[in-house]
């Protein structure tokens, strides 16, 4: 049993702000694939066919399917119809990635669960259902068997990345879940729990930490070595791969039952929980140096989701409301503090980064608004899930 509901009225406040400023940027964003906002407050638009991307950018950039995800959150609650309008043209515009291919690779599961899988579950579209099940065809053919990992990125000028699996994809074989539930064909699912097991003996440290890249001999299957990503350094801790693992595994249980995912989950949070400050304020890395303040709203609204999803799974009261509670912390010093609601820009969720040595931190991200939105959703008692 769920114990948001406290938290619910507090979560329909924010929401109404959320719904009135997602009325106007809808409207001028109707026909674009965002990203980012530039420094006017507008936001970009990976669909440009006037740009030039390199071939895993532009439409086959890796977080195209989370503004279709806001436009259903909105529609699934007001089922005002030009959400679904806006939320099919997304599909319509990511559609030539298949054609293209080479740009595809793990994000599938980024790109077409929050669009075309929450399109069919909301309202039974079967072409939507026929691009999700060949995303997640393509999600599988990924999959390394001896490793027992599905393979990170493609050939890269400056790495070779066919043994590398990276911690994001535990969000990614939610795709493969679905569509083992979908198909009933449990090919799908073998894979991804076969993934979510190596990386749960790969990447989870022992004190609840977790590792952002883990290469394997893609031959041999052995576990090589780690990389810091990025986070601040090898064997830190970067919160949104934090928010990745804690967030996964509890959706790996959801679908599975499988305890050892939630303890997993649990482990990731606890660690968590034991590092964020009394401000709730989420820094890039929970290892950077005490006097870098950078940090990454994003990372901060997906743990905060995956904290309300755990608590709704842990049998131990004590435990759920402390996930909770934690959750609302972060989610009250984002709308308190981190988020505009004006019309000064298009986005909602302000000072997020992508990396620690990324040469720009402090921006706006397309998908921390929707771990944002989605995470309110859930505090208000919605029962509509997309992983």
């Amino acid at each position: 049993m769920s114990l948001a509901g406290e938290y619910s009225e507090w979560a329909a406040t924010e929401l109404d702000k959320v719904k009135n400023k997602i009325k106007w940027v809808a409207e001028n964003n109707k026909n674009k694939i965002p990203y980012t906002t530039d420094e006017k407050g507008i936001y970009d638009n990976k669909a440009d066919n006037n740009k030039e991307y390199r071939i895993d950018d532009g439409i086959n950039w890796w977080t195209n399917g989370f503004w279709a995800g806001i436009l259903w959150l909105l529609y699934n609650d007001t089922k005002e119809s030009r959400y679904k309008e806006y939320a099919m043209i997304q599909e319509d515009l990511m559609r030539p990635a298949f054609d293209m291919f080479y740009g595809l690779h793990h994000d599938v599961g980024f790109m077409f669960v929050p669009s075309a899988v929450a399109d069919y579950r909301l309202t039974g579209n079967n072409e939507s259902r026929r691009i999700a099940l060949h995303a997640a065809n393509l999600l599988a053919g990924r999959f390394n068997a001896k490793g027992a990992y599905i393979r990170a990125w493609n050939d890269l000028e400056d790495a070779d990345t066919r043994g590398w699996a990276i911690i994001d994809c535990m969000f990614n074989i939610s795709l493969l879940f679905w569509a083992s539930e979908e198909t009933k064909d449990p090919r799908y699912r073998h894979i991804a729990t076969a993934h979510a097991d190596t990386v749960s003996k790969a990447f989870i440290r022992e004190n609840g930490s977790v590792c952002h890249i883990v290469e394997f001999d893609p031959v041999t299957g052995t576990r090589l070595k780690s990389y810091a990503g990025q986070g601040f350094a090898h064997g830190s801790s970067w919160t949104r791969g934090q928010g990745w693992a804690l967030y996964g595994f509890t959706s790996a249980y959801r679908h599975t039952k499988d305890d050892n995912y939630l303890q997993v989950a649990e482990k990731v949070a606890d660690y968590c929980i034991s590092r964020i400050g009394r401000d709730y304020i989420i820094p890039i890395d929970f290892d950077q140096p005490a006097e870098c303040k950078l940090e990454d709203s994003c990372g901060a609204c997906v743990i905060a989701g995956g904290l309300i999803d755990l608590a709704d799974e842990v049998s131990d009261i004590s435990k759920s409301k402390n996930y909770l509670k934690t959750a609302v912390g972060i989610l009250k010093q984002i709308a308190d503090n981190r988020a505009d609601y004006t019309e000064k820009c298009e986005a909602i969720v302000q000072n997020c980064s992508a990396a620690f040595h990324a040469p720009k931190h402090h921006f706006t991200m397309v998908y921390a608004d929707y771990y944002y939105i989605e995470a309110l959703y859930k505090l208000a008692g919605s029962d509509f899930k997309i992983w």
